[in-house]
């Protein structure tokens, strides 16, 4: 019998985005998602000129944003040319949005 892993204990919704939030929480990936928006279109060149990290860990944070469902990847020729994924940044934002409405409902301190 296979045990049980504490994120069984949440939903799938809760289990994702907890995925999402945690792969936004390093300031390269950050710094990443700042670049696609500000280039607004697919890059395809190299992103290690606008980061000060080697392209292994480039590469590395690259990955963990994709697997999150945060950026996109296709292959063209020999480069991989990455964009947001915008299903993705929905689900963030939707979330967000909820803790700001209530906030903005709220306008006083409950402590």
């Amino acid at each position: 019998m296979m045990g049980t892993t504490k994120t069984d204990f949440y939903t799938d919704r809760q289990n994702e985005l907890a995925i999402l939030i945690k792969a936004l929480g390093h300031p390269a990936r950050i710094a990443i998602i700042q670049h696609l928006l500000k280039v607004d279109s697919c890059i395809c060149g190299d992103l290690v000129n606008e980061l000060p990290l080697a392209q292994p860990t480039v590469s590395q944070h690259l990955k963990e944003l994709k697997n999150a469902g945060l950026i996109k990847g296709s292959v063209e020729g020999n480069a991989i040319c990455y964009c947001l994924d915008e299903n993705g940044f929905e689900k963030v934002k939707s979330f967000f949005q909820n803790i700001n409405d209530f906030i903005e409902k709220k306008k006083t301190s409950c402590c």
